[in-house]
């Protein structure tokens, strides 16, 4: 009976060993499927974000696109209003010299006078 125990208790062990083996390989699965949906879920968020910034940095760009287009028109806009400044004044120049009644010394302008108005 001795042996016939023995034999019971190896079995016991074997089993009980086979048991705790297939328990552990269980956990361990179900904790890289765990880890595999967590990943996948940062991978997401991850995804999500990078839309988001790829927008935020295309609307950025244009928004400064326009900023530099309006800039440019502004520039313009002065420039015209400056060359319109100068023709106005060269005409008014013109109508004082060509007038009669215009009184030489008080209203003729000299060219220092305008070039010195006129430049920036």
């Amino acid at each position: 009976m001795d042996t016939t125990l023995v034999i019971l208790i190896a079995i016991a062990v074997v089993v009980a060993l086979v048991v705790v083996v297939l328990v552990a390989r269980r956990r361990q699965e179900e904790r890289l499927i765990e880890q595999r949906r967590e990943a996948r879920e940062h991978r997401a968020i991850a995804d999500a974000s990078q839309v988001e910034a790829d927008r935020q940095a295309a609307e950025a760009e244009a928004r400064a696109a326009q900023a530099r287009s309006e800039q440019l028109a502004a520039e313009q806009q002065r420039l015209d209003a400056e060359a319109q400044r100068q023709e106005a004044e060269r005409i008014r120049m013109k109508a004082d010299r060509l007038d009669p009644d215009a009184d030489a010394n008080a209203n003729r302008r000299t060219d220092d006078e305008v070039v010195d108005r006129i430049a920036p």
